[in-house]
Order: structure tokens, then sequence, then C-alpha cells
């Protein structure tokens, strides 16, 4: 997933912000920290002001466990 395409789709989870959207955010980011690393995380996080919205603070650490059934 390229980056112009990751902060579309984080816009429109913010957009509707909630429960189920920050687990599609956090998908999102899992995805992002697996193909571009943590600092592009940290960056969409604080340009699309994910902190305020969702929780979500640099630095954080979004794995795939959630897309898999938790933590075995």
């Amino acid at each position: 997933m390229t980056l112009d395409r990751a902060r579309q789709l984080l816009k429109v989870q913010a957009d509707f912000g909630g429960f189920y959207n920050a687990n599609g955010a956090k998908l999102i980011l899992a995805e992002v920290a697996r193909e571009h690393g943590r600092a592009a995380v940290d960056q969409l996080i604080r340009e699309l002001d994910l902190e305020r919205i969702f929780g979500f603070a640099p630095g954080s650490v979004f794995d795939s466990s959630l897309a898999s059934g938790g933590r075995r």
C-alpha cells in the first residue's frame, strides 16, 4: 500500500471516528508499519491528528494481531 493510499483510507476512518473505525485505522497502520516502517506510521499519526481522534500516540506499535484474532 502506498503512503498516499494509506492517508486516504485513514482520513475516511478518522472522519467517522468511533471504536470500529479505530480498529480499521489500526489495521491500516499495521500494514504501513510493515511496508514503510515506524517513522511513516508516526508521521501519519501526527499529520492526521490520530492521537486526538483515536488516542494513537507516536511510537505505538501496530501489528496485525487484530486481523488474526488476537494474540495466541
